[in-house]
C-alpha cells in the first residue's frame, strides 16, 4: 500500500537487546535476516522492542510483511507452562511487540514468517503453549540445541504434509536443517495447522490457513538460503509482501 510496481517491499524483522563491552545496550539483529530479505527481493527494515507501549502500530502500518526473528525465551505470563531453570534471555518488551505485531498480521492479512523462537511467538499469540526445555519434557526428544558455529549443519529432517502450503512453498517433501533451540511447540494454537514433524515427532513447521502468507518454522532458514526449498520461502514470503 505504500509502494509502487517499481519499489520493494518493506520487511520488517524483530530484534533483541544485548549490551556490549562498556555496559551499553544495544539493538541487535543477525545480518543473516537482512541478507535472507534482500536477496528475495525485500527491503529489511529493524523492528526495535522499544515500540512495544510507543509506536508498534505506526511503524507496523508501513510494513508490507513481518518476520518474526529467532532469540531467548517467551516469559511464562504469556502461555501455561512448565518453569524451568534453563529458561533464559526473557525481554517482556520484546514479548509484547511481537504478540501483537504477530496477532494483528493474522487478523489483517498481512503476510509473516515466523523463525524459531517467532514460530513459537505464533504458536503462544494464537493460544498454543511450548515446551520449556525439550530434553526434559519430550520424551526420546532429538538434541535440538546445537552451539552457533554449526548454523549452517544440517542435524535432522523435517517431514513437510503433503498439501500443505509449505509442501507448495518449499517444492520438497522432506527437507534437511539446522537446529538451535531448547524448547518447541507443545499444544498447537487451534487456528494453526501442522506442516512439518522432526524425527521425534516434534512440530517444526506450522501455517495459517487461508492466509495471504502465515508461515512458522522452528528452524533457522536464514542460514541456508544455499538451498532451493529456502530461497522458495523467502521468495514466496516477499512475493506475497509485494501483493
Amino acid at each position: 500500500m505504500f509502494y509502487n510496481g517499481d519499489m520493494k517491499p518493506l520487511i520488517g524483522i524483530t530484534t533483541h537487546l544485548a549490551n556490549n563491552e562498556y555496559g551499553q545496550t544495544r539493538i541487535v539483529l543477525q545480518k543473516a535476516y537482512a541478507n535472507a530479505v534482500m536477496q528475495a527481493g525485500g527491503v529489511p527494515v529493524l523492528i526495535p522492542s522499544l515500540v512495544a507501549n510507543d509506536g508498534w502500530d505506526a511503524l507496523y502500518a508501513r510494513l508490507d510483511g513481518i518476520l518474526l526473528s529467532g532469540g531467548g525465551d517467551i516469559a511464562l505470563d504469556h502461555f501455561p507452562g512448565e518453569a524451568h531453570p534453563r529458561i533464559a534471555d526473557v525481554e517482556p518488551e520484546r514479548d509484547s511487540v511481537e504478540l501483537k505485531l504477530a496477532r494483528a498480521a493474522v487478523d489483517d492479512g498481512k503476510p509473516f514468517l515466523g523463525i524459531c523462537r517467532g514460530c513459537q511467538v505464533v504458536n503462544v499469540a494464537l493460544g498454543g503453549t511450548l515446551y520449556t526445555h525439550l530434553p526434559d519434557q519430550l520424551p526420546n526428544s532429538l538434541d535440538h540445541s546445537y552451539p552457533g558455529n554449526m548454523r549452517h549443519v544440517l542435524v535432522h529432517q523435517v517431514k513437510i504434509e503433503e498439501g500443505s502450503r509449505f509442501a507448495d512453498v518449499l517444492g520438497e517433501p522432506i527437507v534437511q536443517v539446522n537446529s538451535h533451540h531448547h524448547q518447541g511447540l507443545k499444544i498447537i494454537a487451534p487456528a494453526l495447522r501442522v506442516a512439518g514433524h522432526a524425527p521425534d515427532g516434534l512440530v517444526e513447521a506450522v501455517e495459517l490457513p487461508d492466509h495471504p502468507f502465515g508461515l512458522a518454522v522452528q528452524w533457522h532458514p536464514e542460514w541456508l538460503t544455499d538451498q532451493v526449498p529456502t530461497r522458495n520461502l523467502f521468495r514466496k514470503f516477499v512475493e506475497a509482501a509485494e501483493g
